[in-house]
């Protein structure tokens, strides 16, 4: 019996240890698998790593302390692939939560940390809500506050009572911002400031990717770049390659230039520009502007074109000259050099006025290398009661100021006398006109030279009769009030009509035609086209030679005349003919 006891106890000890056994390897399983679930991204608790001391005040005074596990000394948290590191802190286990004090340590991975004095961190709505010399580091950028929440869900950051965001070399800073950690974009606003190297940017509200070095404003805004401010109310501004979009009405100003458009694109590594609508470019030092809705220029080539309602004002004589064209191209040579000079092209449709003058060609080139301007195709120039026309016209400036003109081709001069009847009229192959401060002085017309003008009575400053001249070469010289004082001819062939003797087909060249419809009446005008009838356009004839030119032959035939040059340095060695501006019939 004894045995048997004791056999029968053995067995039930055996099962008991057994049992237990299985109990404690099923205690270590469960212990394992909790711990490999500890602190990870699908546990939503936090928990405590590591702490050198703890304490549980339950029934505390302080209300901060009470139901929560005070933990000091190299204390450690976990919660979702984030750690948080202090050097002491109250846990509230049951509200998820940390107040944590004292070289508080924040990090996400190895791309976000975030120091602080002291911070909360609620691990429900995974929000840290840092204060005191917070320093936010992500990638490399780095935030400074004195107060930032970043909320972990969503991946922002933001402050509200001053930040400064150091991206490289710009520092970005603000009243209030937001910085978002998934596209690495600041958002600030109000009193907004970013500085760089040589840059300061000013407005209230600032869009800053950092990824691409672009800062977006919107507001009043001032972005100064160098020796460049620019106003906009609605702008992007690459920092790392100073290229900037603006829209909105935004304004350029570079020393004594400025311009003004909807719409502009600039990239100073290029030196490429683009304004789109209603632009204004003034440079107030050469005293001109440029108006358009498209324009295109490059400041390291020089060349550039506008377009689409294209006008260039000129405002260097007191009284603006406007000009407008289809399209102004410039185009600028030897541009790094002392030669450089360019090349400025008005097509099609030129218009120009001026009170004291207006002018309409299909085209015309200026060249700062010589002052020259030279209008083409029909080109018509009318000054008061007068109008000059040819083939081509070329206009040599000195400072703005008209210094010479020729006409080369065709060239017809008309001045309307009282009524629609008489006009002073001469048409040669060339012509010249020299001035004197801005008033033409002496005037010159060679080959084929035919004339009709009117002498006058001092007394009464009546009509005595219409005075025919042919010759080859003819010179008048006017004085500074504009009044005809004597005409210098070659020999030639004239015939006087008293007033009341004039053969009705005398009173017109064959040559004559009179365009005041095509000339525009006002600024705006010009951009009203009014151009000849196709039979009304110069063709490229012979003309009838005058009898006369038969005598003034060299030995190798007529003396040619090719070229604006030739008729301001044409002599001739036949004899001097002066006819008085009030000559009797010869």
């Amino acid at each position: 019996m004894t045995k048997r006891r004791h056999y029968k106890a053995e067995i039930l000890c055996g099962h008991r240890t057994c049992r237990m056994v299985l109990c404690l390897l099923g205690l270590c399983m469960t212990l394992t698998t909790l711990a490999q679930k500890k602190g990870s991204k699908d546990d939503t608790r936090v928990y405590l790593r590591h702490a050198d001391e703890l304490r549980y005040d339950m029934y505390g005074a302080n209300p901060e302390t009470r139901y929560a596990q005070i933990v000091s000394g190299n204390v450690v948290f976990l919660h979702q692939g984030a750690v948080l590191k202090c050097d002491s802190a109250f846990f509230y286990q049951e509200a998820n939560a940390v107040k944590a004090f004292g070289h508080v340590r924040f990090t996400q991975g190895d791309t976000l940390s975030l120091t602080c004095d002291h911070g909360d961190y609620d691990g429900q709505t995974q929000e840290m809500r840092a204060r005191r010399q917070v320093v936010l580091r992500h990638r490399k950028q780095t935030l400074y506050t004195d107060s930032l929440n970043y909320d972990r869900l969503y991946g922002v950051a933001y402050f509200s009572e001053g930040g400064t965001l150091v991206d490289e070399n710009d520092r970005l800073m603000a009243d209030w911002g937001e910085y978002y950690t998934d596209t690495r974009e600041a958002r600030f606003y109000y009193n907004v400031q970013l500085k760089g190297e040589d840059r300061t940017v000013t407005t209230d509200t600032l869009y800053y990717d950092t990824r691409l070095s672009e800062a977006h404003v919107m507001g009043p805004s001032h972005i100064k770049t160098g020796e460049t401010d620019i106003d906009t109310n609605d702008g992007f501004y690459a920092t790392g390659s100073d290229r900037v979009r603006l829209y909105s009405r935004s304004t350029i100003v570079d020393g004594q230039k400025t311009i003004t458009g909807d719409t502009m694109f600039y990239d100073k590594s290029t030196g490429e520009g683009t304004g789109i609508g209603a632009v204004v470019y003034v440079d107030s030092l050469n005293k001109n502007a440029l108006r358009c809705d498209y324009l295109e220029y490059n400041e390291q080539t020089g060349m550039g074109y506008a377009t689409r309602n294209a006008v260039v004002e000129d405002f260097s004589q007191g009284d603006t000259l406007f000009m407008h064209a289809d399209t102004l191209r410039i185009e600028t040579y030897n541009i790094e050099t002392d030669s450089v000079y360019r090349l400025i092209h008005a097509y099609n449709k030129v218009k120009a006025y001026r009170h004291d003058v207006q002018a309409a060609c299909d085209s015309l080139v200026f060249s700062s290398l010589d002052s020259c301007m030279t209008m083409y195709h029909d080109p018509i120039v009318w000054n008061a009661n007068r109008q000059l026309l040819g083939e081509k016209i070329e206009v040599y400036m000195n400072d703005s100021t008209i210094r010479k003109a020729y006409v080369i081709g065709q060239a017809l001069s008309i001045e309307k006398g009282e009524n629609d009847i008489n006009y002073n009229q001469i048409s040669s192959k060339q012509m010249g006109a020299f001035f004197e401060d801005g008033v033409v002085r002496r005037t010159i017309a060679m080959g084929n030279v035919k004339g009709i003008y009117y002498t006058i009575d001092d007394k009464d400053s009546s009509y005595i009769g219409l005075n025919y001249i042919e010759t080859d070469t003819m010179k008048m010289y006017m004085s500074q009030e504009r009044q005809l004082e004597r005409i210098w001819t070659t020999r030639h062939k004239s015939v006087m009509y008293p007033m009341t003797q004039i053969p009705p087909e005398k009173y017109k060249l064959a040559e004559f035609a009179w365009f005041e419809d095509l000339r525009p009446k006002n600024k705006e005008d010009i951009f009203l086209w009014r151009g000849k009838q196709e039979g009304e356009k110069l063709k490229e004839i012979e003309r009838r030679q005058a009898p006369v030119q038969q005598l003034n032959r060299r030995e190798n035939g007529v003396l040619p005349v090719s070229s604006a040059d030739s008729v301001e340095g044409r002599t001739e060695k036949t004899e001097e003919t002066v006819v008085p501006a009030k000559e009797k019939e010869e």
